[in-house]
């Protein structure tokens, strides 16, 4: 069971639900279920269960999501809010998918012998030039059980076409990732992930983002290691103070604790601290967590009671505002394997239901709506469809 990270901690880090699975659409074909595979990614169904997949927040939501066959995808989103204002997002991101598939090969006098005896009569009657060895080398070999790319190439030149007596070729199983972000607010940002290359379970981030009507920037370091019983992860702004925040998670056997702290280089000073203890399990997980510097109490517990209905809560109390504490209630009920509904319910009579239909491979709809029950003649009531089509 892995460990998750400080801020999923009360959260379970197991799938609860069958990303893999095949179904069958009832309009026909073959295909998986787009929100189980979101769900499956995230690895977070509590914070699903209580604030995902709940459409009242905006008015309308459309998302288009493209994937091309060199490794691109884009995605564009646009909302419309209650207070009739529009915004959107472009984003395209991409995957370099050749890292990690190229194997360690060796050869000997191959392409360039068999060009060289195509034109041996041509190279008899030429006047014969002094040999030549040369050696190629791109990037060392560190020792030790994580060792660094190798690209090593060995060539004699006699004559012409040169010989290639040997090479050897070996890339780690590294992922590259490049995402570039323009929305409507004129904001830029751009984001580098490499996985998997310094060491394995290591992750790092630079991300970078500029406001041309400000001349606003940012520049941002995350660093995620993550080992069976270990998940650590550090982020730093680096034109901010600088200021670190970092966070580390143990577990064993499903007990898990962690810890978060944040520090300004500068003023030589921590700006806040959590922690957090918790409990996870293929089917519940529960955990208890002390933010804001340790006035901020959370309980919150998740149960997937079957394969079609799961529940959850969430219990929070701020020392510092007084002793009331806020409940949150969900459910969600799998209706068919492409549609589902959920509903929660809030300790100041707030409820919010939710549909989400799969109409055909690619295309999801969502509606939602948020009524006050203690103000049913009142209009505060809000409703939200969004369509998702991908492709």
């Amino acid at each position: 069971m892995s460990v998750p990270a400080f801020s999923d901690i009360s959260k379970s880090a197991n799938d609860i639900s069958r990303s893999h699975e095949a179904i069958r659409h009832p309009h026909g074909g073959l295909l998986r279920h787009l929100q189980d595979k979101t769900q499956s990614a995230d690895r977070a169904p509590l914070l699903q269960l209580l604030n995902k997949d709940f459409y009242h927040l905006s008015a309308g939501t459309i998302e288009v999501k493209s994937n091309t066959p060199n490794n691109v995808a884009f995605k564009v989103t646009g909302k419309s809010s209650h207070d009739k204002a529009t915004s959107g997002n472009l984003e395209g991101k991409y995957t370099d998918k050749s890292l990690g598939k190229s194997p360690i090969s060796s050869s000997s006098s191959s392409e360039s012998s068999r060009t060289s005896s195509k034109g041996s009569a041509h190279y008899k009657r030429s006047r014969k030039k002094p040999s030549s060895l040369s050696c190629s080398i791109s990037r060392i070999t560190v020792p030790g059980p994580r060792a660094w790319p190798l690209e090593f190439a060995l060539l004699f030149r006699d004559n012409q076409p040169p010989t290639l007596l040997t090479t050897c070729r070996r890339v780690l199983k590294t992922g590259l990732t490049l995402t570039q972000t323009w929305n409507t607010a004129n904001a830029l940002e751009s984001k580098v992930e490499l996985a998997d290359s310094i060491a394995k379970g290591l992750k790092a981030e630079g991300v970078f983002s500029f406001l041309p009507t400000s001349q606003s920037r940012g520049a941002k370091l995350n660093l995620h290691f993550k080992q069976n019983i270990f998940h650590g992860r550090a982020f730093f702004d680096l034109l901010k103070g600088p200021i670190a925040n970092v966070d580390a998670v143990v577990g064993h056997e499903g007990f898990l604790a962690g810890a978060s702290a944040g520090f300004d280089v500068n003023k030589g000073a921590l700006t806040g601290y959590s922690a957090a203890l918790g409990y996870t399990a293929p089917v519940y997980t529960a955990s208890i967590t002390a933010t804001d510097n340790l006035s901020v109490f959370a309980a919150s517990y998740y149960h997937k009671v079957n394969g079609q209905v799961e529940a959850g809560a969430k219990a929070t109390w701020n020392s510092k505002t007084g002793n009331a504490v806020g409940l949150e209630v969900a459910s969600k009920y799998r209706l068919d394997p492409v549609s589902f509904a959920k509903a929660k319910i809030n300790d100041r009579g707030v409820a919010a239901v939710a549909y989400n239909v799969l109409l055909r491979p690619g295309v999801t709809l969502g509606l939602g709506g948020s009524f006050d029950t203690q103000k049913l003649d009142q209009a505060t009531h809000k409703v939200g469809v969004s369509f998702t089509f991908e492709g």
